[in-house]
């Protein structure tokens, strides 16, 4: 495989063919299987948010947080559907992780159904069936995502200004309030937990001052209007926001795209 090759390819538009990419994705599958459930993530470090097909927007992503691997990136799941590109990003992100498997982290979001010492990144939330981080340490995860159970609850749950737990509007995970993130956190000794999986019109948004929200698709869909974000995190765990605004090319996207040779 060339993998520079392919990348270049990628960011110019261009599709890797059918062999290409089973090629690709039995690569990194390879990878991914020996990482762990809790996957351990050195600073400095920029956390990320739902892309959701956006592939021009992830592009910007990379401009305004920089290139790997000079920057390390956590991508918190959700990498396609919604947007008109999710082959190009998904292909993207796997190249990356192919070439730079150190410098990227690719978690699984609700959407990827058919993973930092005091910062914790789920793509959903907490679960009452988890107290601790080595619970997740043991989840199965080489599996569809199931209906119900912890599993389910990392990719679904959503933080609502309420105490403990309340049911979902979702029909999956939960909704978890201030306390039980309190004590999470209390239990594993963690500052903050990241997560994505909900639209924040200001692209980063801070519940109960230990969780932090971060979204990284501007103006989702194409008609959310909303501002994205990425959130950086420097050798001594000192944060930043970066904020950044959807690509010219978005302002053509009126349709599907036609003319994927393939689909996945």
């Amino acid at each position: 495989m060339d993998l520079d090759l392919w990348i270049s390819k990628v960011k110019e538009g261009q599709h890797l063919s059918e062999d290409e990419l089973q090629l690709l994705c039995e690569y990194v599958k390879d990878i991914l299987i020996e990482e762990s459930n809790v996957q351990p993530v050195n600073s400095p470090v920029t956390v990320c948010g739902d892309i959701h097909g956006q592939f021009h927007d992830l592009m910007k992503l990379f401009q305004t947080g920089g290139h790997v691997p000079e920057t390390n990136y956590i991508f918190m799941g959700d990498f396609v559907d919604r947007g008109y590109n999710s082959l190009e990003v998904f292909t993207i992100l796997l190249l990356l992780k192919a070439r730079y498997p150190a410098n990227i982290t690719l978690l699984r979001g609700n959407h990827e159904s058919r993973q930092l010492t005091q910062v914790l990144c789920v793509h959903g939330g907490l679960s009452p069936d988890i107290r601790t981080v080595d619970q997740i340490r043991v989840i199965e995860r080489n599996c569809e995502i199931p209906h119900e159970g912890p599993f389910c609850d990392l990719m679904w749950s959503d933080p609502e200004d309420i105490e403990t737990w309340a049911v979902s509007p979702r029909g999956a995970g939960w909704l978890f309030g201030s306390r039980v993130t309190t004590e999470f956190n209390h239990i594993n000794k963690l500052d903050l937990v990241c997560r994505a999986h909900q639209l924040v019109q200001e692209g980063l948004k801070y519940m109960f001052q230990d969780k932090g929200l971060v979204w990284s698709a501007p103006n989702y869909c194409y008609r959310c209007g909303n501002v994205a974000s990425i959130l950086s995190f420097n050798e001594n765990m000192e944060r930043a926001v970066k904020f950044f605004t959807e690509t010219e090319e978005n302002n053509q996207m009126r349709g599907p795209r036609t003319g994927v040779p393939y689909f996945l």
